[in-house]
C-alpha cells in the first residue's frame, strides 16, 4: 500500500461524513448576497449534481457510492475565482475555500488526465438537470428556488454516512468508476 493509498484511506471516510454539511455550506455561499452570477451558477450546479439520478457512481454502491458527490463537491469549490473566498467577505465562502483546499488529494488520486476529465464533467454540470430542475431554473425562480433549497437541507439532515472499510480494493472500485464514466 502506497502512502498515497494510506491517505485516501484516511481522509475519504471524512469526506463521507461531512457530504451533508458540506453541500448545505455549499448552498449557504450560494446564497451569498451579491454573489457573481457566474458562480452562483456553478455552485448550484455542484450542488444539484446530489440529485441526479444518473451520476458518475450510484449512491447505493456499498463504501464508494456517495464519494463523487463529496469529489464534485471540492472539484466546484475549486473553480471559485479566489477573490471570491478572500479574508473579510462572507464567512459562507470560508467552507468553500477550505473544501477547495482539498482538491489536491483528488487530483493525486486520479491522476492528472482523469481529473482534468472530471474538471470539464464538473463545468457541464451547469447545462444538466437532476429531478426536473436545470440549474437556470433554480436560479430563475424564487420557488423553485425554496424547493432546491428545502431538499438539499433535507438530505443533509437525514443523510447517513456510508462504512467505508479500509481497503484498497475501495480505492481500485472508486478510481475505476471515475476512469471508465467520465466522458473523454
Amino acid at each position: 500500500m502506497t502512502d498515497l493509498d494510506d491517505k485516501c484511506l484516511d481522509t475519504f471516510p471524512l469526506w463521507l461524513r461531512s457530504l451533508g454539511e458540506d453541500v448545505e455550506a455549499v448552498l449557504a455561499a450560494a446564497e451569498v448576497p451579491g454573489l457573481d452570477p457566474d458562480v452562483k451558477r456553478q455552485l448550484v450546479a455542484g450542488v444539484n449534481y446530489l440529485f441526479k439520478s444518473l451520476d458518475l457512481i450510484p449512491d447505493g454502491i456499498d463504501d464508494i457510492g456517495y464519494l463523487d458527490d463529496a469529489f464534485v463537491l471540492r472539484v466546484v469549490s475549486s473553480q471559485v475565482p479566489r477573490d471570491a473566498l478572500a479574508p473579510g467577505g462572507d464567512d459562507r465562502m470560508a467552507a468553500v475555500a477550505a473544501l477547495a483546499e482539498q482538491t489536491g488529494l483528488v487530483t493525486e488520486f486520479l491522476g492528472e488526465e482523469t481529473f482534468e476529465r472530471l474538471i470539464r464533467y464538473v463545468r457541464d454540470l451547469r447545462a444538466s438537470s437532476a429531478r426536473g430542475r436545470s440549474v437556470e431554473d433554480i436560479l430563475g425562480s424564487a420557488e423553485v428556488w425554496r424547493e432546491f433549497a428545502s431538499e438539499v437541507r433535507s438530505f443533509s439532515r437525514s443523510y447517513e454516512s456510508p462504512a467505508f472499510s479500509r481497503e484498497e480494493k475501495n480505492l481500485f472500485k472508486l478510481r475505476a468508476f471515475f476512469v471508465a464514466k467520465l466522458p473523454k
